[in-house]
């Protein structure tokens, strides 16, 4: 049943148990005395768990039903390695520990329901889990181990502490060392090891690609896009269309940049910069992204629910088709292209005196990398600034108001965290040859000055001008980033979107040499 259904029958059972005149009773009770026909007690056993689940009904041990008396609270589960967990309960503002003994067999993600225990020995919370209402894991990625007569998996996850039991027969063939997709059919109980059978053999952890493979498929990364998708995608022209321009600032005449790694293929932002008198003119510039995905479309959806492109190793699992990512919503040099634009006029403290936001087209003149950049703002390289001679003027603007900006920055608190970054080079095999690391240098905190313009742009009336606010989406959420490992963001990016209450944020790419 729809939401809106579930939730007025929830309140007409919840008002009935409540009822001075209601005594405890089954369900099968209960649908004779509401009259609810035999084809129906399905949606009110549905009901019935909902309110369970919600902590308003108990259940009785002779499984009767009545008003709970506030003692049980329901939550996710979260399990520690060794063997104890928390409980998250929405409206609790600190998570409920759990003793290993008394978890009472719940996994990581379960919904459980618990009591508090009357005697905790800490500050924190303790609690009892006294029902597992809903398993939150179906399925496991393990590594094989075959015996004689039997197997078992052991999950890649170590929250889950125990090995799962495979029948032979249903092993799929499985050796010793296979990685291994496992679907949980029996969880276990009063001691029993949760039982299994193999869906799916990744590959032997000696194969190449079998550990990426692994995280894929540990992290249920979606690989593919749907036939639906694709054909949705088959649509969109390779080519800015007239009629796409009509109507948009075009400032494709303003000498523009983009600034990523050099393997990066999605270049979603670009630069200008300017400075006339005492005043930066500083244009931002993000691929305008929504002109090609009609909102809740399936693209729009699977936009969303996948909230960023994933960076691996030795691959990229694109947010967006690849005809999107790489093609008519990059910023490809020398091509036309639709972009949302914040045009800033700063002052020589950093202040923002005056910005527009316009819908624009803009054609980008090089596209440049952060070695390149860095050569030339600070290993000052002769052949490099001969290669890019013309742009090199509005590099030396972009170090002089950086460092503006981020002299005002540090004014406020801020803390410069300048990691070296690392980047892992494979053969041709997927083996690991060697491991690189470097810092970023001007060019990679341009990129993050770059962030944080975007996110200024995000925040209506930031100085207090009525410029318009176009109804665009951004595509990559900041409530995704615990879910996804696309990027190592560094704190002091995640600082400052805390600070600027900023909802949703598009990252940089991190991949540099």
């Amino acid at each position: 049943m729809n939401k809106e259904l579930l939730q007025e029958r929830k309140k007409m059972i919840y008002d009935f148990i409540c009822d001075e005149l209601y005594v405890p009773m089954k369900a099968k009770e209960m649908a004779i005395v509401l009259n609810v026909p035999k084809s129906q007690r399905g949606e009110l056993l549905e009901v019935l768990d909902a309110l369970t689940a919600d902590g308003k009904v108990e259940i009785s041990g002779r499984g009767k039903y009545v008003k709970s008396e506030g003692k049980y609270l329901t939550g996710v589960f979260t399990a520690h390695p060794r063997g104890f967990g928390f409980v998250t309960v929405e409206g609790e503002e600190e998570d409920i520990f759990i003793p290993a003994a008394q978890t009472n067999g719940a996994l990581h993600k379960d919904t459980v329901q618990i009591t508090l225990s009357k005697n905790s020995s800490g500050k924190r919370k303790e609690g009892t889990v006294t029902k597992i209402l809903s398993r939150g894991t179906e399925q496991l990625v393990c590594t094989y181990e075959k015996s004689k007569n039997f197997g078992f998996a052991v999950p890649d996850n170590p929250r889950f502490a125990q090995d799962i039991f495979i029948p032979l027969e249903r092993s799929k063939g499985a050796v010793s060392g296979h990685k291994v997709v496992v679907e949980i059919t029996d969880y276990g109980k009063n001691g029993k090891k949760p039982e299994g059978k193999v869906v799916e053999i990744i590959g032997h952890i000696n194969d190449p690609g079998t550990d990426i493979m692994s995280i894929v498929k540990g992290y249920d990364l979606p690989v593919e896009f749907s036939q639906k998708i694709m054909k949705q995608v088959e649509n969109v022209s390779n080519e800015v269309s007239a009629a796409d321009m009509a109507g948009r600032m075009d400032l494709r005449d303003w000498q523009t940049v983009t600034i990523d790694g050099e393997d990066a293929k999605d270049l979603d932002d670009a630069i200008t910069l300017t400075k006339e008198g005492d005043l930066y003119e500083l244009g931002v510039h993000i691929a305008d992204v929504s002109n090609y995905v009609q909102e809740s479309s399936a693209l729009d959806v699977e936009a969303l629910k996948r909230g960023t492109s994933v960076y691996l190793v030795d691959r990229v699992i694109p947010m967006l088709p690849h005809k999107l990512s790489n093609g008519i919503c990059s910023l490809n040099a020398g091509e036309n292209r639709l972009a949302l634009s914040c045009i800033m006029k700063i002052d020589e403290k950093g202040s923002v005196i005056d910005h527009t936001i316009a819908e624009t087209v803009i054609k980008v003149d090089r596209r440049m990398s952060y070695t390149s950049v860095k050569k030339i703002l600070e290993e000052h390289d002769v052949a490099e600034i001969e290669e890019y001679k013309e742009l090199v003027p509005m590099f030396e603007r972009m170090k002089e108001l950086a460092a503006i900006l981020r002299k005002k920055r540090m004014k406020r608190g801020s803390i410069d965290f300048d990691f070296p970054e690392t980047k892992i080079i494979l053969d041709e095999q997927g083996k690991q040859l060697a491991v690189h690391t470097c810092r970023g240098g001007d060019a990679y905190r341009h990129r993050c000055k770059l962030l944080e313009t975007r996110i200024q742009k995000s925040r209506p009336n930031t100085v207090g001008d009525n410029s318009p606010q176009p109804n665009r989406k951004y595509y990559m959420h900041l409530k995704n980033l615990s879910e996804h490992y696309a990027h190592q963001v560094s704190r002091e990016i995640l600082n400052f979107c805390k600070e600027n209450q900023a909802g949703i944020i598009v990252l940089p790419d991190y991949d540099q040499n």
